[in-house]
């Protein structure tokens, strides 16, 4: 079975620094695509950050500069650091773990990340 989970989420203040990790069980993690994922109520869901195997790194425009997504392969764990928070960037953040030619897609249960003062 494959299993991700997400962990790190809480509350931070607007400015403030938090770093989500998603462990991954059941596969192998070293030739999958991560991604981080997060929605708001009402929201769509969106891409916030993607990882592939070969170390490549995709982020949406809204994080651009303040996020910083990385992997660890030895570890089966992809990582999000979270700088610079806005409360814009509260929501549940969802690991995502799929291959580039498609197929079976695995996602993490979510962890809330909660920015106010």
């Amino acid at each position: 079975q494959v299993q991700l989970v997400e962990s790190g989420g809480g509350l931070v203040q607007p400015g403030g620094s938090l770093s989500l990790s998603c462990a991954a069980s059941g596969s192998i993690f070293a030739i999958n695509v991560m991604g981080w994922y997060r929605q708001a109520p009402g929201k769509q869901r969106e891409l916030v950050a993607a990882i592939t195997s070969g170390g490549s790194t995709n982020y949406a425009d809204s994080v651009k500069g303040r996020f910083t997504i990385s992997r660890d392969n030895a570890k089966n764990t992809v990582y999000l650091q979270m700088n610079s928070l806005k409360p814009e960037d509260k929501a549940v953040y969802y690991c995502k773990q799929s291959r580039p030619q498609g197929g079976r897609i695995y996602w993490g249960q979510g962890t809330q990340v909660t920015v106010a003062s």
